[in-house]
C-alpha cells in the first residue's frame, strides 16, 4: 500500500529523505548525472532560495512501509502567474519506482495541494527559476545529459500521460561535433554582417568583466524572450542568483555578447560540461569533489552552449549568423570535441530549422506536459 506523505521542510531528516530518493533510484545508471547535493537541499530551504520570497511549493514522498518509492515537487509560482495573468501550478522533481499506482498516488497529492490554493492548472516538470532543467526526456536515453539538464526512466512519459496530462512543448537538444566545418562561404557573411551593420563581439578575460557585464545580458534576456511562452521577467535576487551560477560554472571566454555601439543585441552562453565529475563525486563538493570539479573544469572537452537570445529589433539582420559562427570559433580555439546546444523550443521554428541547415543532430527531446485542475 502506499501511503503520501508531505515533506516537512523544516525536518533535516525529512528534507535528505526527499534529495537523496533519487541516488538510490538511479544507482545502476550510468548515464544519470547528480545534483550538487547542496544546491538540491537549498531548494527545500525556505530560508535561504529566492524563489520563496514571492512563491511558495509543496514536497511530497511517496512511502510502502519506511521505503521511499517516488517522490515530487509541486510550485506555486505566484510571480509567474501575477505576470501572466493566470492561475498555474508547477510540477517539478518528480521521481518514482516502475510502478504506476505510486506515480497516480504522487499526482493526487499534488493536485490536490494545488486546487487548495485555487489554481486551476497545472504543467511540468519546470523549476523554481530560468536556467532550471526543463522537461521529461523522452528521446536520447542512452546519453548523458547535459550538465542542469534531467534524466529520468523512459517510462515516465507514460506515467505522467497516465495521470491526465497531454504535451504542451517539446525542447530538442543538439549535438555538434567538434570537428564540425562552416562552409566558408557562411564564415564569411557572418564577418560582412558585423561590417555592415556595426556590430563587434565582446569577449572576456576575466570573471571581473563577466560580472560587470552580466546585469546587462540580463537585461537582454529579458527583452530577447518578453514574447516567450511563460516567460517571465528575472529580477532582483533572481536575477543574483542566476548571474552567481552563471559566473560560477562557466570561464570568461565562453560567453561571447554581441553590441552595437553600447548596445547589447544578441548572446551565446557557454559552460564546460563537468557532468563527469559531478558524477564520481556522487553531488558531493567535500571533501575533493570540489576539486574534482575544478579538474574537470579544465580538462572536460564537452562544452553546452545553454542560454542565448537576439533582442526582437535586430532578428533578421544576421546577428543569428554571427552568433552561430563564434560558436564555431569557440570549438575550434579550445578544441572542444563535442558540443551540446541546449533544450531549443521546438516553437522557435526558425533556429531548428537553421540548426538542421548545420547539419546538427537532435539527439535529445525533453518534454513539458499540460493539465487541467
Amino acid at each position: 500500500m502506499v501511503q503520501i506523505h508531505e515533506v516537512d521542510t523544516g525536518d533535516p531528516r525529512d528534507v535528505e529523505r526527499f534529495v537523496q530518493f533519487p541516488f538510490r533510484l538511479y544507482r545502476d545508471c550510468p548515464q544519470w548525472v547528480p545534483p550538487l547535493l547542496s544546491s538540491a537541499r537549498k531548494q527545500l530551504d525556505r530560508q535561504r532560495h529566492s524563489f520563496y520570497r514571492h512563491s511558495d511549493a509543496g514536497f511530497f514522498l511517496a512511502l510502502q512501509g519506511n521505503e521511499v518509492v517516488g517522490r515530487i515537487a509541486v510550485l506555486e509560482p505566484r510571480k509567474r502567474n501575477t505576470y501572466r495573468g493566470r492561475k498555474g501550478a508547477f510540477f517539478y522533481l518528480f521521481e518514482v519506482i516502475e510502478d504506476i499506482t505510486v506515480a497516480r498516488a504522487l499526482f493526487s497529492a499534488a493536485f490536490d495541494w494545488a486546487r487548495s490554493r485555487g489554481l486551476e492548472e497545472i504543467s511540468g516538470p519546470e523549476g523554481f527559476a530560468a536556467g532550471d532543467g526543463l522537461g521529461a526526456l523522452v528521446k536520447g536515453f542512452e546519453h548523458r545529459p547535459a550538465m542542469g539538464i534531467s534524466y529520468n526512466h523512459a517510462y515516465y512519459d507514460r506515467f505522467i500521460q497516465d495521470s491526465g496530462f497531454r504535451k504542451q512543448t517539446d525542447y530538442h537538444s543538439c549535438y555538434v561535433p567538434g570537428t564540425i566545418e562552416l562552409p566558408e562561404r557562411f564564415c564569411r557573411v557572418a564577418e560582412k554582417v558585423k561590417e555592415r551593420r556595426g556590430f563587434r563581439v565582446l569577449r572576456f578575460r576575466t570573471k571581473a568583466e563577466l560580472r560587470a557585464m552580466a546585469p546587462r545580458v540580463v537585461d537582454a534576456y529579458n527583452a530577447a524572450f518578453a514574447e516567450n511562452r511563460e516567460f517571465v521577467p528575472v529580477t532582483g535576487e533572481d536575477a543574483e542568483r542566476i548571474v552567481d551560477r552563471m559566473i560560477s560554472l562557466t570561464q570568461p571566454d565562453l560567453v561571447k555578447v554581441v553590441a552595437k555601439g553600447d548596445e547589447i543585441v544578441g548572446f551565446v552562453l557557454g559552460f564546460p560540461d563537468i557532468s563527469a565529475a559531478l558524477q564520481r563525486c556522487r553531488g558531493r563538493l567535500y571533501p575533493f569533489g570540489w576539486m574534482l570539479l575544478m579538474w574537470e573544469m579544465r580538462r572536460t572537452r564537452w562544452i553546452n552552449f545553454n542560454g542565448g537570445g537576439i533582442l526582437p529589433q535586430y532578428q533578421g539582420l544576421g546577428v543569428n549568423a554571427v552568433l552561430y559562427y563564434e560558436i564555431y570559433k569557440t570549438l575550434q580555439e579550445r578544441r572542444f570535441l563535442h558540443a551540446d546546444i541546449v533544450q531549443v523550443n521546438e516553437q522557435n521554428a526558425k533556429m531548428m530549422q537553421e540548426m538542421e541547415a548545420l547539419g546538427v543532430d537532435f539527439y535529445k527531446t525533453h518534454r513539458i506536459y499540460e493539465r487541467v485542475l
